[in-house]
């Protein structure tokens, strides 16, 4: 058997700043426990590679059948491997807005309001703008602009702006509202992962053990103590010991599904699939959020938009040999290039959609090829009103859980999406993009709601975001406090997005990082 000091369950985004954190002083024994791959393969590397990952970096879930999304269930893919999402997602660097952070502080997150995270997020960061009032320049995660950004990128700029959408050069900045191209976690041309921020360097000096391929099977609690895990590598079944701490932080989905698997949730659940009920906590599982988000999808000629022509396909065979050379040119895309954030509503306090353009036509989230070439324009809802959940479906841990995100359940939901949609043609419309002459390939009256709705809940889908499935709080019923401390376990923490107590306007990396990095600080500080 073997022993450590704090045993972190999950490589991804907020596990490896944790661990990266908790390591480098070398007063603590840390492993990383990571059910896939070490993700070293030059497809995770080269940020334009995005559409041929390998199948074995994403676990590539599903939810149950939507009644939202006229039955159809929903694609889920997530990052399995060091990095976690980090290393299959599209790089951008969002943080959300102040108030997002203010507001968790009112819902009971005390500690974690805008002027309490912002330091955290400039010690994380390296910014190849500098350091100044709300960006770090030598944290471990690498934050640079784009370089070759499609021209077709800068145009949905323009023709935002063209909308009179303000233009704003830094969504992390003094404020998330506007548009603009969008910074991405890459460092000289290639893909920065939280791994490669936190635990490959750590792991260099030795401080830090990793074991990959292994797969949680619950952790182990003992006097109401986590005191190890049990773990499936292979064949094998072994158990790591923690002295001090576990920290889980297998994501929105793999947090509540250890949690139960453990003894730790909805007692009436766990005891339907036979596990022993240690702690009945019915927040487990619950709250599950999500962005939800609709593509629209347009055909061009001409040469500027990426593409199964023949021209852009010889492109790409040439982006690839200069990236391999050089680490420069188009294959440094996240794909989604540009966008930004506004208000479908004048009476909006915060933006309440966001928008990724794609210079290329995306559907079913890249699974479906389409040939010719064009653009694609994401709409997502910011903060959602539905509410779904994460259950177990067996008490076998190599089974996937079901989830339910609950989509569109709620018309408030239903409403900012439709006036989002509107919002995307009418800068689809604009001069800068109507140059390219784009055709709607899903067009419908934009004058029936409807029709409109009705398009909407055949094609709309998560945009990755999922978080709240263990949220944290000062009341009785969250599942972890304000430090992260799971309620009524010793020694348990956690560190993903799973502990949001509601969603950030924007993506979920570069947040989930900050919630890694505080976790550290926060068990730390209980060790002493």
């Amino acid at each position: 058997m073997e022993d450590f000091d704090i045993i972190v369950i999950g490589g991804g985004s907020g596990g490896s700043a944790a661990a990266g954190r908790l390591s480098e002083d070398g007063r603590y024994s840390v492993c990383v426990i990571e059910a896939g791959s070490k993700n070293e393969s030059w497809r995770i590397i080269a940020p334009g590679m995005l559409p041929f990952l390998p199948k074995n970096s994403n676990w590539r879930f599903e939810t149950v059948p939507q009644k939202g999304l006229n039955g159809r269930p929903g694609y889920q893919p997530r990052g399995k491997g060091l990095g976690g999402s980090s290393a299959v997602n599209a790089m951008l660097y969002i943080r959300g807005c102040a108030w997002d952070y203010d507001n968790w502080h009112k819902l009971g997150a005390k500690g974690w309001s805008y002027k309490e995270v912002l330091p955290v997020f400039r010690r994380a960061e390296a910014n190849v703008r500098g350091d100044d009032k709300f960006h770090g320049g030598s944290g471990p995660l690498s934050v640079s602009d784009q370089l070759w950004p499609n021209p077709g990128s800068v145009d949905f700029v323009e023709a935002a702006a063209e909308l009179q959408l303000p233009r704003n050069p830094d969504f992390n900045g003094e404020k998330l509202e506007g548009v603009g191209v969008y910074q991405v976690t890459q460092k000289k041309g290639e893909r920065w992962t939280a791994a490669r921020a936190y635990v490959l360097p750590a792991q260099a000096t030795g401080r830090l053990h990793v074991e990959t391929g292994a797969q949680v099977e619950k952790i182990i609690i003992e006097n109401g103590r986590a005191t190890g895990v049990r773990i499936r590598q292979g064949r094998t079944t072994r158990t790591l010991r923690a002295r001090r701490a576990v920290i889980l932080s297998a994501g929105a989905f793999g947090t509540p599904q250890i949690l139960m698997l453990s003894g730790i949730g909805p007692a009436d659940h766990l005891k339907a699939h036979g596990i022993e009920v240690l702690v009945d906590r019915p927040a487990v599982g619950s709250d599950l959020q999500d962005h939800i988000d609709y593509v629209a999808s347009f055909k061009t000629g001409g040469s500027v938009f990426n593409g199964t022509t023949l021209s852009g396909s010889m492109r790409f065979l040439r982006s690839i040999f200069e990236w391999r050379s050089k680490r420069t040119g188009t294959l440094t895309t996240p794909y989604a290039e540009s966008g930004g954030f506004a208000k479908t509503r004048a009476d909006v306090t915060v933006p309440d959609v966001q928008f990724h353009f794609v210079p290329a036509m995306l559907e079913d989230h890249g699974r479906e090829s389409v040939s010719g070439a064009g653009y694609s324009i994401h709409v997502c809802v910011l903060r959602p009103h539905s509410r779904g959940t994460v259950r177990l479906a067996s008490a076998d841990p190599m089974a996937a859980p079901l989830i339910d995100p609950n989509f569109l359940d709620d018309d408030r939901d239903m409403q900012v999406l439709r006036d989002g949609v509107k919002l995307v043609h009418r800068i689809a419309a604009a001069p800068a993009l109507a140059k390219h002459q784009g055709v709607d390939r899903h067009a419908t009256p934009l004058d029936d709601d409807a029709a409109l709705d009705h398009l909407i809940r055949s094609r709309a889908d998560t945009v990755y975001h999922p978080v709240g499935t263990a949220r944290m709080g000062s009341d009785d019923e969250a599942v972890c406090d304000p430090h992260l401390r799971v309620r009524g376990v010793e020694g348990l923490y956690i560190a993903d997005a799973s502990v949001m107590p509601r969603l950030v306007s924007g993506n979920t990396n570069a947040p989930s990082i900050m919630i890694g990095e505080r976790c550290a600080d926060f068990v730390k500080a209980d060790l002493g």
